[in-house]
């Protein structure tokens, strides 16, 4: 410190910069990580379930119009993953919708008012949450390599079209699928880190 113009190297003993560095993390923790990032987080996990609603629902459309128009066994083919997936992206894209508000008013609240359930109940869930996004990538990453494989095998043959057309629907809802949820990986993963940097 600086004492009548000379300045003075001020020394603590162990036992007080420990007690220095224990205030300052969760304070750095709390400035890094607040109240802003959480909505961010939902709001973000909302806007992207409203894209796999329209998503799923363009591809249930898409299949439709193939079926009534072409009536082929390509059509046949692509009808199959467009619908089911395109069903499951509508399921969980409501889903995930319809919670987020209330989970973010909620997390919200509890940053201030109650911290012992963000660490007893929101980290636990995003820890469920981030393990189920590694099932999921290395489920769609298959889906996405058999849609692959067909279109390849069966490319060149018309006796055969349908599974290239079952194929190439696979490959290209699995690569969608994948994408958008590496996205939502990435944004739990950095919540996560900020809840349990607050928190520990």
């Amino acid at each position: 410190m600086i004492r009548n113009n000379v300045v003075e190297i001020v020394q603590f003993n162990p036992s007080e910069q420990s007690a220095i560095q224990s205030d300052f993390v969760p304070l750095y923790f709390r400035i890094m990580f607040s109240k802003s990032n959480i909505e961010k987080y939902f709001v973000a996990e909302k806007s992207e379930s409203l894209l796999f609603m329209i998503i799923g629902t363009l591809a249930v459309l898409m299949a439709v119009i193939l079926l009534v128009y072409l009536k082929n066994s390509l059509a046949k083919g692509m009808l199959i993953p467009l619908v089911v997936i395109g069903i499951i992206q509508i399921v969980v894209g409501i889903n995930v919708y319809r919670k987020s508000d209330a989970q973010r008013t909620e997390m919200v609240y509890s940053y201030d008012m109650n911290p012992a359930k963000l660490k007893n109940e929101e980290i636990p869930r995003m820890i469920a949450v981030m393990k189920s996004f590694v099932i999921i990538r290395y489920t769609e990453i298959s889906l996405f390599l058999i849609g692959a494989i067909l279109c390849f095998v069966f490319r060149n043959s018309s006796e055969t079209i349908f599974w290239y057309g079952f194929g190439f629907a696979l490959a290209i809802q699995a690569l969608i699928s994948l994408i958008l949820d590496f996205f939502a990986e990435k944004r739990g993963q950095v919540y996560l880190d900020g809840l349990s940097g607050l928190l520990n």
